[in-house]
């Protein structure tokens, strides 16, 4: 009797690593999507708040709460930065704010967004100015519903 060595044959190795490879081939694209889920989850989170800080700055200014906007805002703010930065609250000291912070858009990396004024078409890709009605992404790209994210 010999004694036999012990290892695996060249058979098992290619089995075993072409078993490897289609499992990572699987895993791979699994992953990708996951990431971009969690990213459209962060660009949705990061609209709604800065629309909800819109339209508390647009409650706020209606019930002369802080000190009016130009008449021809609409009692929206002018800028996002407004937003951060605060406005004075009517018959006190002090101001008010409704974004600790301007959002950094997922897609983009960067805390830039589209505005809408309430003038401007809601499909509207530019601008007009005077008022900040809305905000969108300006990401290129579609979502995983089949909406462009500029459209969210």
């Amino acid at each position: 009797m010999t004694l036999r060595q012990r290892g695996f044959t060249l058979l098992e190795m290619l089995v075993t690593a072409t078993v490897l490879v289609i499992l990572a081939s699987a895993v791979v694209p699994m992953a990708r999507n996951g990431v971009r889920r969690q990213r459209e989850l962060e660009l949705r989170r990061d609209l709604r708040e800065m629309r909800l800080a819109i339209d508390a700055y647009k409650a706020a200014a209606d019930a002369n709460k802080i000190k009016s906007p130009p008449p021809e805002n609409n009692g929206y703010p002018e800028t996002l930065e407004s937003l951060v930065e605060g406005v004075p609250v009517t018959g006190k000291t002090g101001k008010t704010r409704f974004l600790r912070r301007i959002p950094v858009d997922p897609f983009t990396n960067k805390a830039e967004w589209g505005m809408r004024s309430i003038a401007d078409d809601p499909t509207s890709s530019s601008w007009g100015g005077g008022n900040v009605f809305d905000v969108y992404s300006l990401a290129t790209g579609t979502g995983s519903n089949g909406v462009p994210y500029r459209q969210w």
